[in-house]
């Protein structure tokens, strides 16, 4: 696997037993497994083991190797972070390329923070091993809260339940494995149309709070 520039998402697939090499992007990466288990080394430092829920970051320009180590399938998100994430790093935090350890945190180690009636747990971000972009994970309840915008970059994606993404005067149906791209200032609301939680990923730049709004409106 091989990333640019460009701020995007891959749905990474290892069948177990086999690996993937590849080199992470100019600007560092946001990895969160989905399923599965499995192994990552990253240039000479020591590996890390890969299990559901757990958040990555992998340091611009590092060499890595993911290897399935269990009797399913690995897969996990991948987000590589756009050249303008690398241009305004905090190189002194380990952020720059070549320098720094990868990282790993677990969701259920993470704090819950809440926004309204939904939740969300922060596992990277300023303070808390990226300065330059932050990774949460979000859970919405049944229902559908007022519309609004942030100020920052982001890409969201479903990991469980159904829903719509309202987008302006555009709805979007919305289930697991689906993903949708949020330029700033785009007003929307992610509804949950189901009856149980939702739980969605998000990785968005500038680094900020996931409840951060630059303007809300009313359903």
């Amino acid at each position: 696997m091989s990333s640019g520039a460009r701020f995007t998402r891959r749905l990474a697939r290892i069948p177990p037993g086999s690996r993937v090499d590849g080199t992470a992007g100019t600007a560092g990466e946001l990895w969160f497994v989905i399923d599965g288990t499995g192994r990552l080394e990253v240039d000479d430092h020591p590996a890390l083991p890969l299990q559901r829920d757990r958040g990555l970051w992998i340091p611009p320009g590092a060499r890595y190797r993911v290897a399935g180590d269990g009797a399913d399938e690995l897969r996990f998100d991948a987000v590589c972070l756009p050249a303008a994430a690398a241009e305004s790093a905090d190189r002194t935090a380990g952020t720059a390329a070549g320098s720094g350890p990868p990282l790993a945190r677990d969701l259920l180690d993470c704090e819950v923070e809440r926004t309204g009636d939904r939740q969300f747990r922060v596992l990277f971000g300023p303070g808390r091993g990226c300065s330059v972009a932050t990774q949460f994970a979000g859970e919405i309840p049944p229902g559908r809260a007022p519309d609004h915008s942030h100020p920052y970059d982001e890409l969201v994606l479903v990991l469980q339940g159904e829903g719509v993404l309202h987008l302006g005067d555009a709805d979007r149906a919305m289930s697991p494995g689906m993903s949708a791209h949020l330029p700033p200032g785009q007003m929307h609301c992610m509804e949950n149309t189901g009856t149980t939680t939702m739980r969605v990923l998000g990785v968005f730049h500038p680094a900020d709070s996931p409840a951060a709004k630059a303007h809300a409106g009313s359903t």
